[in-house]
């Protein structure tokens, strides 16, 4: 008997032994009823067995091994998926989950070898059109499992992210009340200063990390644009970086005209992790420029800062979340998340505009952005 219609046959014996298999997956197992340990199992086979009677060149064979070939069992694609989502929701790892399969795979070959009376060379075929099926429904499984393992955690993010701004906010008020109502001095004003400064950079944080989980979930950052000057932005921003630090002097160049529609808030983001970069990064605070050129249809804004220069094999990855620049990970650590660059890159495409990085050791880094007047 070929091994499709051996399936076909057997699929309920078959799937009593997955849900025996399933049944030892403790502690997930331990409250699941018949139903959920026989998910999606009668699913799969089926159509792991239509999929075996189907056509298939020796072209089309090689290229589904290597995962490119065209979708051929979407049925099983839907079952893999389906069952991937719903092992996570019960409290299966994945290293369960997948164990399911290698447990599916060996059963139906077991069992199918013991019924064969006189082995043909289209039944190795059929082990090999089984073990294809079985691979792409793993390959849908485990991928819907990973995408429901990273939209929990960005809800649990979410989460996080929001709780934690009542808190801060009060630490916040609290503290710039007390500075207004009594008089510190010495000690106790420091003190004071920096729980403040604490508290505004922890904002920036949870900030960043919002904004970072919006954007996993699908959601574009929005904004709402308004005419501003960037100059004016650009000093303001310059201003708070350089606030309670004497060593900071960036060198601000202003050409043209600097005005367009924008959203101040995003662009304030922008120009604070960007700043804050080169000080972080450059060799020395007060070599850092900043210069604004005013175009025709466009706004142009370079950072620029002498330092370490940025490895070759890390500007491709740069504007990723959470990328940490390689002299964080040796002995220059960062109070930040490593997403300063990443809102930055997400600013200007909700801009429409454009962002570019150079770096080398004689140049030093250079950081250019080109932001269309209006949307």
């Amino acid at each position: 008997m070929r091994l499709s219609e051996f399936i076909r046959q057997h699929v309920d014996r078959i799937v009593d032994e997955w849900e025996q298999f399933a049944r030892t997956i403790t502690p997930a197992a331990e409250n699941m009823d018949r139903a959920a340990l026989r998910d999606h199992a009668k699913a799969i086979l089926l159509a792991a067995a239509r999929d075996m009677t189907s056509a298939q060149t020796a072209s089309e064979q090689v290229a589904k091994a290597k995962g490119e070939g065209p979708e051929k069992t979407p049925s099983l694609d839907e079952a893999g998926a389906s069952h991937g989502e719903l092992r996570h929701t019960v409290g299966f790892d994945l290293v369960q989950m997948t164990s399911e399969f290698r447990h599916l795979r060996a059963c139906v070959i077991r069992l199918w070898v013991n019924s064969l009376e006189s082995p043909d060379l289209a039944y190795f075929q059929d082990m090999i059109r089984f073990n294809e099926a079985i691979d792409e429904a793993l390959a849908e499984s485990t991928a819907a499992y990973a995408e429901q393992v990273n939209r929990s955690r960005d809800i649990f993010l979410a989460i996080l992210g929001h709780d934690l701004r009542a808190p801060l906010q009060a630490v916040s008020m609290s503290t710039e009340l007390l500075m207004r109502k009594t008089t510190l001095e010495g000690d106790a004003l420091a003190c004071a200063n920096n729980i403040m400064r604490g508290a505004r950079h922890m904002a920036v944080m949870v900030g960043d990390l919002l904004e970072l989980v919006r954007s996993r979930l699908g959601k574009s950052l929005p904004i709402e644009t308004a005419p501003m000057d960037l100059a004016d932005a650009t000093h303001a921003a310059i201003a708070q970086a350089c606030a309670g630090n004497p060593e900071c002097d960036p060198t601000v160049k202003v050409e043209g005209d600097t005005r367009g529609a924008w959203d101040a808030g995003r662009l304030a983001q922008l120009l604070q992790n960007l700043i804050g970069n080169a000080l972080q990064h450059g060799l020395n605070k007060r070599d850092v420029t900043v210069t604004l050129t005013g175009e025709p249809d466009t706004v142009r804004l370079t950072v620029h800062n002498y330092g370490p220069p940025i490895p070759e094999d890390a500007i491709g990855t740069i504007f990723d979340p959470l990328v940490r620049r390689a002299d964080e990970e040796l002995g220059h650590p960062s109070t930040s998340l490593g997403l300063g660059l990443f809102i930055v890159k997400e600013v200007v495409t909700a801009h429409a505009g454009t962002i570019e990085v150079t770096s080398n050791e004689e140049d030093g880094t250079l950081f250019t952005v080109v932001l269309p007047r209006a949307l």
